[in-house]
């Protein structure tokens, strides 16, 4: 991918999630995010079967085409690797055939993966790692009753990250209720 130094956020979070750490980050848009939280989490699970280890929910079906996109080139080089991104807009049953197949990472908006939630299509038992990329937008947009709905379809203890372009205290409340209290905070 052509990477030869890490961004500021790339350099602080890559070797907390490493060392499996709860995060909350804070950078803007095309600062290396993805890469931050992708690369670490790809090298930590096991992907030898058809669970669903790691599920990323963005705040628009843009950014989860865009995140979705970006695990996969990063994890070319791991054949048994399905992303499948899961957002409005898109046929619900071309979702449903991706997420019976194999869909080792779910990239989601929150209120369609809320409606593959519902239908039972999804089965988050062996999930290790949840993302919240762009947090701050999540909750402006209105998503927090779906984030919480969906925190509680999910196991106990797992590990969460969470970036957003600003921490205002409702961002700091989610973390609060979203991660283990020993998250650490990178700016």
């Amino acid at each position: 991918m052509n990477y030869e130094t890490p961004s500021p956020i790339q350099a602080k979070a890559i070797p907390a999630l490493l060392q499996g750490a709860n995060l909350l980050g804070t950078a803007q848009t095309g600062t290396g995010k993805t890469a931050a939280f992708s690369l670490p989490l790809l090298s930590r699970l096991n992907f030898n079967g058809h669970e669903t280890s790691m599920l990323v929910l963005t705040p628009t079906r843009e950014l989860a085409i865009q995140v979705a996109e970006a695990i996969q080139q990063y994890a070319v080089k791991m054949p048994k690797v399905h992303v499948v991104p899961v957002y409005g807009g898109q046929d619900i049953a071309v979702q449903l055939r991706a997420l019976k197949r194999q869909a080792n990472i779910v990239v989601a908006t929150p209120g369609r993966l809320m409606d593959h939630v519902q239908r039972g299509n999804v089965d988050f038992l062996d999930i290790r790692d949840l993302v919240l990329d762009e947090a701050d937008e999540m909750l402006s947009m209105g998503f927090y009753p779906d984030m919480q709905k969906i925190r509680k379809y999910l196991p106990k203890m797992i590990s969460c990250t969470m970036f957003s372009a600003t921490i205002p205290q409702t961002v700091k409340s989610l973390a609060r209720e979203f991660q283990r209290p020993s998250a650490e905070f990178l700016s």
